[in-house]
């Protein structure tokens, strides 16, 4: 979907005002989504200031004065805070009632929610910090009741910053956590590892930095490039049978990463699931 031409302009508020808030008002407003249909609130003025200087938006110190008036409400504070911020919001009266409310903190299901808001209008998703770039990988999930218009709303909000997939169940989330929310990670540590490698070679930091940096940005935008070729076919082009690659290659294969990665891929889903106890 193009956001540019099909999302709804209802009136938007974000509460928080950290990187993802930011990178998503910035997505949106770059999308043709309207400055004054936006406001975004914060304890301090700081960020405040700023979002209201770039983007041009409403800005409040007060959560209940932007919750009621919004129409969607982007639930976008510290996972941590998330209670306390919600259990003030009901005690000042604030009424959620009506709202579409679209959470981006990690490890909070939307049974959690739900109890937490009394309302079921309720979508989970999952940014990653690519998003910053736009060039992020999101994933959602709603209740099955919940109303088309609403899900598509949520999509294409999510589409301003990068490419979004749905998930049947909610422990899908979990799964989208270890292959996207987390795994930029994965990459960078692998990266760092090459550089370091590097460096022992005789390269300097910053020439190291750039060998790492352009390859794995040119193999992405390969991948990216070519849809209709597997990973392994593109692994196998540059993978000359008895050459340089195929020994790099085997010598991974032979001390297990794959395995590795699966492993390390369950542990974090595993931790997901253990934060959703806990917050």
């Amino acid at each position: 979907m193009d956001p540019k031409s099909v999302i709804e302009k209802r009136k938007l508020a974000f509460i928080g005002a950290g990187n993802m808030s930011r990178s998503l008002i910035s997505g949106l407003i770059q999308s043709g989504y309207p400055a004054d249909a936006i406001m975004a609130t914060n304890p301090s003025p700081g960020k405040l200031e700023q979002l209201a200087a770039d983007f041009g938006i409403h800005t409040s110190q007060d959560n209940a004065q932007a919750t009621a008036w919004a129409e969607a409400v982007v639930l976008a504070v510290k996972p941590q805070m998330m209670a306390e911020m919600l259990t003030t919001l009901q005690k000042q009266n604030a009424s959620l009632d009506g709202k579409l409310l679209i959470s981006i903190a990690a490890g909070i299901n939307v049974s959690r929610l739900e109890q937490l808001t009394g309302l079921q209008r309720i979508i989970r998703t999952m940014p990653n910090t690519p998003s910053l770039l736009g060039l992020g990988m999101t994933g959602l999930y709603a209740r099955s009741h919940l109303a088309q218009a609403d899900r598509d709303y949520a999509e294409q909000m999510m589409q301003a910053v990068g490419k979004t997939l749905w998930v049947a169940e909610e422990d899908g989330i979990n799964q989208i956590i270890a292959a996207a929310g987390s795994a930029p990670a994965y990459f960078f540590l692998f990266m760092e590892a090459m550089a370091a490698q590097a460096c022992q070679s005789g390269f300097s930091e910053q020439e190291a930095r750039l060998l790492v940096e352009q390859t794995a940005l040119g193999a992405a935008n390969m991948v990216a490039a070519n849809p209709d070729r597997s990973l392994s076919e593109l692994r196998a082009q540059v993978t000359s049978k008895g050459g340089t690659t195929a020994e790099a290659i085997r010598h991974f294969q032979e001390h297990g990463l794959e395995q590795l990665v699966a492993q390390a891929m369950s542990a974090a889903v595993t931790r997901a699931r253990e934060l959703e106890t806990q917050l």
